[in-house]
């Protein structure tokens, strides 16, 4: 396991609070954006700034009132400070309170200072009577994750307070920490994910585990715990297979009601009737 607290992002608790009426709390997971340095920008053909509007179009039709938005990684493509100020407008529309973490195609140092007052880039959110931890798996300049001694550390500490406090527990991150079944991502999935779950199996506050990268939806569970991963915004991984093959599932997003009791609604929706170029026999987009 590499320590990265000296190279990477701060390790210190950022926490933030906000205001909430009480019953469920509504979110919307918005992921993999890959947005490039400027407006029209493409991956594998995709303009992805149109297929990002797209999605926050379906999600203001659908789900009205959002109380947060949950940025899960690869916002951008190649970590260029425009695509976070563009990234900030899309998700204002959805909400004022929207939350980002870095995947691997991002810049965490960009990310940080074009976040506004950068709570953005606060690594747990309290709402209600739950918390929502943002860990950072990014190992810059790797493709792979990993969450290391720091990250750890600190979400065993959030996790403590959880259960003192009578919390429930969302804890999100970019990469996988369970494998999918699709032998080419699986490669770059957490590598200490053995020790993340330790982590959350001595605690009980843990409802659901929520990531990016796989481009695909994903709803496991282990024990009383869910595994969930979402559509990318923009293009789509192909399910089960050994190597890379772009899906021709349209771009899409993850909803989430949080009820009271710890409780979880959740379901996946795509975009529908809007026309997505996208080259389906690309050997990979990396």
């Amino acid at each position: 396991m590499v320590n990265r607290l000296l190279i990477h992002s701060p390790s210190k608790l950022r926490q933030i609070t906000l205001d909430h009426p009480g019953g469920k709390v509504r979110l919307a997971q918005i992921t993999d954006c890959h947005l490039g340095k400027v407006p029209g920008s493409t991956l594998l053909g995709m303009d992805t700034d149109h297929s990002l509007q797209a999605v926050v179009d379906l999600v203001l039709r659908e789900r009205g009132h959002t109380d947060l938005v949950l940025g899960t990684g690869d916002l951008s493509d190649h970590g260029a400070n425009p695509a976070y100020w563009r990234l900030r407008d899309y998700f204002d529309q959805v909400c004022k309170h929207n939350f980002w973490l870095p995947g691997n195609h991002d810049s965490w140092e960009n990310m940080w200072a074009d976040s506004g007052p950068n709570t953005q880039m606060s690594n747990e959110i309290r709402i209600s009577n739950w918390q929502i931890l943002m860990l950072n798996s990014q190992i810059p300049g790797e493709v792979g994750g990993e969450l290391g001694s720091a990250q750890l550390a600190l979400l065993d500490e959030c996790l403590t307070r959880a259960c003192d406090e009578d919390l429930h527990t969302l804890v999100c991150l970019h990469h996988q920490p369970v494998a999918i079944g699709s032998a080419w991502i699986d490669a770059q999935m957490v590598a200490d994910a053995d020790q993340f779950f330790q982590v959350l199996e001595r605690h009980s506050s843990v409802r659901a585990v929520l990531w990016g990268h796989v481009h695909q939806q994903i709803d496991l569970a282990r024990g009383d715990i869910a595994l969930l991963a979402s559509p990318s915004t923009c293009v789509q991984f192909t399910p089960g297979l050994a190597g890379f093959k772009v899906d021709d599932k349209s771009p899409g997003y993850r909803w989430m009601d949080l009820h009271d009791d710890g409780s979880i609604d959740t379901g996946i929706s795509r975009v529908e009737g809007v026309s997505f170029s996208v080259e389906l026999d690309s050997g990979g987009y990396l």
